[in-house]
Formats: structure tokens, sequence, C-alpha cells
């Protein structure tokens, strides 16, 4: 039963990773496209990580991949943000992007 719902988490974070790739090559805007590889990364290794810990039996491991899953959580979106303000602050074409309809 245990690996039944492990490969589920497995499967649904190569399905989010999937979606992220296709999400950062159909979107023509650059913080588009930002914003799909973030959430694809972010939620995608979370799935990932939960069925691995789900496979493991090791407390330690577990404590070390909870502190994966913590550490990306914190770092990706900090990241993300940073790369999409410099985009915004150097792009000299954001207003007209932005109101274009």
């Amino acid at each position: 039963m245990r690996e039944i719902l492990a490969t589920f988490f497995i499967i649904a974070g190569l399905i989010v990773f999937l979606f992220s790739v296709i999400g950062v090559f159909r979107f023509k805007y650059v913080l588009n496209r930002i914003h799909a590889a973030a959430l694809g990364d972010t939620l995608g290794l979370v799935l990932i990580v939960i069925g691995v810990m789900i496979l493991t039996l090791d407390f330690f491991a577990i404590a070390k991949l909870f502190l994966i899953i913590l550490f990306f959580w914190l770092s990706s979106p900090i990241a993300t943000h940073s790369i999409a303000k410099v985009e915004v602050l150097t792009n000299k074409n954001y207003e007209e992007r932005v109101h274009e309809k």
C-alpha cells in the first residue's frame, strides 16, 4: 500500500514538472515564464519528496527530506521574486507589456 501511495506522489510530481516545462515554453512574456517555472519546481519537488518520505522508514532520513522541503519552500519564492523584480526594474517596455490587451 505504501508503494502505491508513494508512486502516486512521485508521478504527480513528475506531471507537475511536465506542465511547468510546457508553461515555460508556451508563455511569451518572461514574468509568466518565471511564474510557471517557480510554481512547477516548488510543487513538483514537494510531491516527489513526499513520495520518497513515504518509502523511507528511517526517521533521520525523513527529517532531512523535510528540511529539504523547508529550505526549498523558503528559498525558491525569494529567488523568483528577486529575478522578477530585476526584470520589472530593467525592462523598458514593461508598462507597455502590462497594459496591452
